[in-house]
């Protein structure tokens, strides 16, 4: 078993030790094989009865097979696992996809309960509060950089049209095709040849 599989099983195993509902949600699919790519890890995995995954041989015929894009890894790295479950592709049979989808999806790590274990309770939840804050300023200070990027291209470079710029122009586009249709029938009508 490649290193990189046998971290990925190792990893899921101990989420999946605390998550009884997990294993339960798995175990009526013990026996069944799942192919997981994710480049440029491939793994094939089987469930076994107790609900947990073991390896299983690469030439194994997998009941599903999950790929994973590589646009989707950050947001399993940052946590946000249904924008990342929503750009997986899931083929096979539907009860066990269904089965490893939503275990997949609402799998999540107790940081602070395994930090507990090495420094105590009370160093623990202050070093997740602080991983917690500081990925908060992050996400304030990217969304700040953003907004003050957007805004300088839409206001002092004009160089990005803003909505509600976009939308004037719109209407003033209308209200000119408007007034050229109205110009043209009085130009037909002036044209036109005077009866007597």
């Amino acid at each position: 078993m490649a290193l990189s599989t046998r971290g990925f099983l190792a990893a899921i195993n101990h989420l999946l030790a605390p998550a009884t509902w997990a294993r339960e949600r798995l175990t009526p699919h013990a026996g069944r094989s799942a192919r997981l790519r994710a480049e440029p890890l491939e793994c094939v995995f089987t469930i076994a009865p107790d609900g947990f995954l073991v390896e299983a041989d690469a030439e194994t015929e997998a009941a599903v097979t999950l790929s994973i894009p590589l646009s989707a890894v950050p947001h399993f790295l940052g946590g946000d696992h249904n924008k990342a479950m929503n750009a997986v592709r899931i083929e096979g049979n539907a009860d066990f996809a269904d089965a490893l989808g939503f275990v997949f999806r609402n799998l999540h790590w107790d940081a602070e309960e395994d930090l507990s274990r090495v420094c105590g309770d009370i160093v623990a939840h202050r070093l997740v509060m602080a991983a917690h804050g500081l990925k908060d300023a992050q996400q304030r200070a990217w969304n700040a950089l953003t907004g003050n990027l957007a805004e300088y291209l839409t206001e002092e470079q004009q160089t990005l049209v803003t909505r509600t710029s976009l939308e004037a122009h719109a209407d003033r586009l209308r209200q000119v095709r408007d007034d050229i249709a109205r110009l043209g029938k009085r130009l037909d009508r002036l044209s036109a040849p005077v009866r007597r």
